[in-house]
């Protein structure tokens, strides 16, 4: 299904790269939906640098651009007329957005041009926070969602939409040799991230490491529930409930990461619409 004709350049990029997402910002207030695609294509832009250099210091200069057009756009100076950038800036600015938190989502993709493998689940953690519960942050923001509560929520619920997103993607990550298993982990079951990246690594080590992946991803879901977000900036919880959906996938499948349904999208509109009409995550 190719995007609609009518639709932004932003949200066009985010229903081509990013239907989950695409889906659950439709349960945005109208006057907020083109902000969050704004965010999510600019998370495409900057995941999509590694696949699309050849080295790493091409990739490295390409997201430094983005940090210097940010600040500066945000500072009220020049950016390039880039179609993501130059709106970006100016959402900045309309919601005095941190700029802490896009320098994160940065750092992140900065870490994987340098080969980032975590060393242990802290570390996993780590870095989707900077990466995905950062970006939720973000939406959360941009729809009002300021209180302690709704960010606490938004933390875990990013974490685990993170963490999730890891584990659907494990393929496609081994194939560009980036290992997101935390090489602790592997190691309580035998194996280590050399030989997952070679292909040695038995599956019996690989479904034991996925599912305490897969398991601790749901105890950030369960955490997040705990809160009392409210409706303000549900749609930047809505990811939780997708959550739910390819949790069960993945362990349908015997926590294996190369089943085929694993990485297929699911964005489940009805329990979607469900969600919304009942103000739950």
């Amino acid at each position: 299904m190719s995007a609609p004709d009518t639709l932004s350049h932003a949200a066009r990029q985010v229903f081509e790269f990013d239907r989950d997402r695409f889906a659950t910002a439709l349960f945005a207030p109208p006057d907020r939906r083109e902000s969050l695609m704004l965010l999510y294509a600019f998370n495409l832009e900057i995941a999509k640098v590694q696949e699309s250099v050849r080295e790493p210091m091409a990739g490295m200069i390409r997201l430094q651009w983005w940090r210097d057009t940010l600040i500066s756009g945000a500072e009220g100076g020049t950016c390039d007329n880039h179609p993501i950038a130059r709106p970006l800036a100016e959402l900045i600015r309309r919601h005095d957005l941190p700029l802490q938190a896009f320098d994160d989502l940065i750092s992140a993709r900065q870490d994987d041009l340098e080969g980032f493998a975590p060393a242990d689940m802290a570390e996993a953690e780590r870095y989707v926070q900077r990466s995905s519960a950062a970006l939720t942050q973000l939406a959360l923001a941009v729809l009002g969602g300021t209180s302690e509560e709704i960010r606490r929520a938004g933390d875990h619920v990013g974490t685990a939409w993170g963490m999730i997103g890891n584990l659907r993607a494990l393929g496609h990550h081994l194939s560009m040799g980036k290992l997101t298993l935390p090489e602790g982990l592997l190691g309580q079951y035998g194996s280590r991230g050399e030989e997952v990246l070679a292909g040695r690594a038995s599956m019996e080590a690989l479904t034991a490491a996925v599912q305490v992946m897969g398991e601790r991803a749901r105890h950030h879901l369960s955490e997040a529930r705990k809160f009392k977000a409210g409706r303000q900036g549900l749609a930047a919880l809505l990811p939780a409930i997708l959550a739910d959906g390819y949790l069960q996938v993945i362990e349908k499948s015997g926590w294996n990461p190369f089943d085929s349904r694993v990485p297929r999208p699911n964005p489940r509109p009805i329990r979607l619409v469900i969600a919304h009409l009942m103000g739950r995550f």
